[in-house]
């Protein structure tokens, strides 16, 4: 395979990298799995090697080397970072490793003896080090210039913006904690210093990800605010490009955030991890278990900002799940009623407590409970979006071809969500617009609709 599969690499498929080496260049490759908090991890990479002289590969052959940064969460993850280690080696030998699954070296070598390295999740140095053993730097200071706001692997209009690294829970079915360490809050002046650039350099929506949202900045021994976060959102707020909050958990001082939404500051979008419904197995996973006290909160988000846009991801099999706690799952979404909604079926992985717990659910019963939570979910969607239909809204051009333009409300995260196509009049759009739609057409998770 002589180009990077987009199924595998998802950040140059986005990328589009088309660059031209210069004589003598020496030139790396990246294949970034998993999380957007990879994706960023990925991009600090290629900026401090770009800012060395290295130009940047999107395919195997043009590489003298190729990075492949990993994703160890699930054991499904794990195994697609092993093929796309092995992929890499094939088509091109020099195979630098690093990220989550880093963390489990043996892994690697075990399945792959003749990577050249191998280094844990944000080891920036150690594979700018690798990098300089395997391909030698040759910067030409007059010719190699870093554009300003580093190297992106998102489209120009948009991009993620790290603000913490780590998490301060125990989830029992989560390693992050032990992979990446405990939270570790990035000073907000450099959050909005780098946000600023960004903005400047035509960025029109920046997508705020951090493990613990919510939790930013409560790791400072000194700190004026309580909550630091509902500042930096206020901030970031004011710099006139759509903010939007990924990763949020629902505490209280979250209700806080809501004004900033409804105001316009923020979109009206809350990304946060439920998980499950039922206290009881919220317990065993030793995640927040009041979740009545959640559909409070819901209500309350939704009296302050009618309009918000609420997602989530939920785990069904869960060990110890049985089928009523299941079927208060499904009551409790029917409740809810989320707007984006998805689902996971339960999966060991090396090092969770949750390996442990007794009556682990069967596969055909975890299957038959995913597509049952599913079809619930997909129900709600489709209502919620029929519901849309005549009104007029705010869209941001992703794509244009020559058959339609793919476009994202308020409501559509990048990657995750759903799209809003036009599909006439679209020739004179560009990619970041940001054009008023009314909408006329509604399916089971995208819309369709006409400039207005």
């Amino acid at each position: 395979m002589v180009q990077n599969p987009p199924d595998l690499r998802p950040d140059l498929a986005r990328a589009r990298i088309n660059e031209t080496a210069r004589p003598g260049q020496p030139t790396i490759g990246m294949v970034s799995l998993g999380c957007p908090k990879a994706l960023v991890d990925s991009e600090r990479i290629l900026t401090r090697l770009r800012a060395e002289g290295y130009g940047i590969s999107p395919d195997y052959q043009g590489a003298d080397a190729v990075i492949v940064n990993t994703c160890g969460f699930l054991d499904s993850a794990k195994m697609e970072s092993l093929e796309a280690i092995g992929e890499a080696l094939r088509e091109n030998g020099q195979v630098i490793v690093t990220g989550c699954l880093g963390a489990e070296p043996d892994v690697i070598t075990g399945a792959h003896p003749t990577v050249r390295a191998v280094t844990g999740p944000h080891q920036y140095e150690q594979v700018l080090d690798a990098v300089h053993g395997v391909v030698p730097p040759s910067p030409d200071p007059f010719v190699d210039l870093l554009p300003a706001t580093g190297v992106s692997l998102t489209p120009r209009h948009y991009s993620y913006l790290k603000i913490a690294e780590g998490c301060n829970h125990s989830c029992k079915f989560c390693i992050i904690p032990d992979m990446r360490g405990r939270l570790v809050s990035r000073p907000h002046r450099a959050v909005m210093r780098e946000a600023e650039k960004l903005v400047e350099a035509g960025v029109r929506e920046l997508l705020v990800i951090s493990q613990d949202t919510s939790a930013y900045g409560t790791d400072w021994k000194e700190r004026e605010a309580k909550f630091p976060i509902l500042d930096l959102a206020r901030d970031l707020g004011s710099l006139g490009a759509w903010v939007r909050m990924h990763y949020v958990y629902p505490y209280p001082h979250v209700r806080e955030m809501i004004p900033l939404m409804a105001e316009g500051g923020v979109l009206p979008y809350l990304d946060i991890p439920f998980q499950h419904g039922h206290p009881d197995v919220l317990k065993r996973m030793a995640r927040p278990a009041a979740s009545s006290r959640t559909l409070d909160e819901i209500a309350a988000w939704r009296a302050a900002c009618p309009d918000i846009t609420l997602r989530s991801t939920f785990i069904v099999g869960y060990p110890g799940e049985t089928e009523a706690e299941f079927e208060y799952l499904l009551d409790w979404l029917e409740e809810a009623q989320l707007d984006r909604v998805g689902c996971f079926q339960y999966e060991n992985v090396a090092g969770a407590r949750s390996n442990d717990l007794p009556d682990h659910v069967a596969p055909e019963v975890k299957e038959a409970r995913w597509a049952r939570f599913m079809e619930k979910a997909q129900a709600i969607s489709e209502a919620k979006l029929a519901a849309k239909v005549g009104r007029e809204m705010e869209v941001i051009v992703d794509l244009v071809e020559d058959d339609a333009a793919t476009c994202r409300t308020k409501a559509d995260a990048p990657e995750i969500d759903g799209n809003l196509f036009i599909d006439a009049g679209h020739e004179g759009l560009s990619p970041g617009d940001i054009v008023r739609v009314r909408v006329d057409e509604a399916g089971e998770y995208d819309l369709w609709g006409q400039l207005s």
